[in-house]
């Protein structure tokens, strides 16, 4: 008999404080975060009407460092590289040569730094391994790759009074950076990377930075009551924001023309990248399905992988949904042909062994502070 032994999982840095503040824990991707404190409606609605903290140690973290890292990079992503200014960034997805999506992250470009051109890479948890093995095998050698997953925190600060929140605590102006921008500050006497950049829909700042810094921080925002968020609340917020999650909207047979991620794929411009031609070619023949919106009656949850039918055939498959606390709606995420794709096409997802109606509406479901 073969005995199967898991690994055991990562503790964030932030354990102790969060599990202090009555974090209550759950494994995700292989670490153990909070999935809620005080509990999801209250931490959700705290983002969407005034500021909550969250724990991202978990998310993957690379340095890339070396003479033509530009140019390297533009080789793997679909997204323009070349306009991006130090301080800027971009938001895009890794292909494989079919076009489907091996991870969505966020390219921090850095410029010139110490001689060499530098950037940072986040990426999702889940994928951190997997992409650092494919960029490590399709960035030339002069590129140098380096994994800060584990050595460094990361919270996020998110809501409409998030930069005034976490104005007092850094060595820069927060006002004066722009949505996408990124800056290199100091908080608590270490260097700390901040982008006004997250998950939420809600103006904020993601920050990376030594774990004691970090939990100085922690402690210091909470203690200005800034309210701790789980992964709970931010999975309800990023859905209301209609923003992916790898694993639900996206994977590596999805491209990101099917996911609604056509404006991070710039095919108009001469760029040459893993998986451009098959994109070319979908666009050509036509999506073979859409990622569309969906609206529910009462409180019918349609979870990941519930069925999407029409005239009792099944057309789709739900990705994601929820409750949505600050709608007070079911809604939901779901694939279906381009042909039933358009706003107000009836449908019906099967819940639990009942056809319950639903409506294709326009995403994202609530528009934020990030978009104002």
């Amino acid at each position: 008999m073969t005995t199967i032994v898991s690994a055991p999982l990562l503790s964030s840095p932030l354990r102790a404080v969060c599990v202090d503040a009555g974090a209550r824990l759950t494994g995700f991707a292989g670490w153990e975060l909070p999935l809620q404190f005080q509990g999801l409606v209250q931490e959700h609605l705290a983002v969407r009407q005034q500021v909550g903290i969250f724990d991202i140690s978990h998310m993957g973290k690379f340095q890339l460092r070396g003479s033509g890292l530009r140019e390297a990079l533009q080789r793997l992503l679909p997204s323009d590289l070349t306009t991006l200014l130090p301080g800027q960034a971009q938001y895009s997805v890794l292909l494989n040569d079919a076009g489907g999506c091996l991870d969505d992250l966020i390219v921090y470009w850095q410029g010139w730094v110490d001689g060499a051109e530098q950037a940072l890479l986040i990426v999702n948890a889940a994928t951190t391994e997997s992409d650092r093995r494919w960029l490590t095998e399709h960035l030339p050698p002069a590129i140098a790759l380096l994994d800060l997953s584990q050595e460094l925190a990361l919270v996020a600060i998110q809501g409409p009074q998030a930069i005034a929140a976490l104005q007092p605590f850094v060595s820069c102006e927060l006002a004066e950076l722009p949505r996408f921008g990124h800056t290199v500050t100091s908080i608590a006497g270490q260097p700390a990377f901040v982008a006004r950049t997250g998950y939420t829909g809600e103006d904020g700042c993601e920050v990376m930075l030594p774990p004691e810094a970090a939990i100085a921080l922690w402690q210091q925002l909470t203690a200005a009551d800034v309210t701790p968020c789980g992964l709970g609340a931010r999975d309800t917020l990023r859905l209301e924001a209609a923003m992916p999650l790898y694993g639900h909207e996206l994977d590596s047979e999805t491209t990101p023309l099917e996911a609604g991620l056509g404006w991070v794929v710039h095919l108009d411009r001469n760029l040459e990248f893993i998986g451009r031609d098959r994109l070319v070619q979908a666009k050509t023949e036509g999506l073979r399905r859409r990622l569309v919106g969906l609206t529910l009656p009462g409180r019918n949850i349609a979870r990941h992988g519930y069925p999407v039918a029409i005239a009792d055939t099944t057309i789709g498959i739900v990705t994601s949904g929820s409750w949505s606390p600050t709608l007070s709606q079911a809604i939901a995420l779901a694939y279906v042909p381009p042909a039933l794709a358009n706003l107000g096409q009836e449908l019906w997802v099967e819940i639990r062994g009942k056809q319950i109606p639903a409506t294709v509406v326009k995403r994202p479901f609530y528009r934020g502070s990030q978009f104002q």
